[in-house]
């Protein structure tokens, strides 16, 4: 099995997972030995999980404002969550490959292995409602024909991202690329780096 592999099946499970009582408050049952890759993996599917089911929930058109802005706050939270736990896999890669001798000439990536995996954890997401939209009983024929055809779409662009990164990861091995990451710094959940947070003027 290839880890593009690998990462594709912990997704599904976990899409599957969350979807069996479908609810943002379920507590992350993880099945992996924590801190294993694969931990960290089926973590972060959990956080974009939930998350996507909270940017569903915020856009109800009639959610009282102060729920909203609670889910707001909720998703804020998620989103430096799912930044973190890109980096934790990054740092994961940094160390795997920390003796690798790199070639002459070799170059980085337009960006690191982890965000591309953050993509490919979002894949999953899509792929499984789009598809529960092309089986909608209630659906038109014409809404399901065309949502047939964009998960066939999600399909072949899981298929291109994942050999991507498998290549990716082998050019890294081999010396051909090597790693470099920064931090994403999110400025507006620093209290010292948020003028409003702070009390200073923007």
């Amino acid at each position: 099995m290839t880890f593009s592999e690998n990462c594709n099946s912990i997704f599904d499970r976990c899409v599957g997972d969350y979807h069996k009582t479908d609810n943002v408050d379920t507590p992350m049952a993880n099945p992996f030995k924590e801190r294993s890759l694969d931990w960290y993996l089926y973590s972060k599917n959990w956080i974009d999980a939930v998350q996507w089911h909270l940017e569903d929930i915020i856009r109800e058109p009639s959610i009282d404002p102060v729920k909203a802005l609670e889910i707001k706050r909720r998703i804020d939270r998620s989103n430096q969550e799912r930044t973190d736990m890109v980096e934790l896999i990054d740092s994961f890669f940094m160390e795997e490959y920390s003796n690798v001798k790199v070639l002459e000439g070799a170059t980085i990536n337009t960006e690191t292995p982890a965000w591309a995996i953050d993509r490919l954890s979002i894949l999953a997401l899509k792929i499984y409602h789009m598809r529960a939209e092309a089986e909608r009983p209630q659906a038109s024929q014409e809404h399901r024909k065309s949502c047939s055809a964009k998960l066939e779409t999600l399909l072949t662009q899981r298929v291109d991202l994942s050999g991507a990164i498998d290549q990716l990861l082998s050019e890294i091995e081999s010396g051909k690329k090597y790693m470099k990451f920064y931090k994403q710094m999110k400025m507006y959940n620093d209290p010292s780096l948020n003028p409003v947070l702070y009390g200073g003027k923007k």
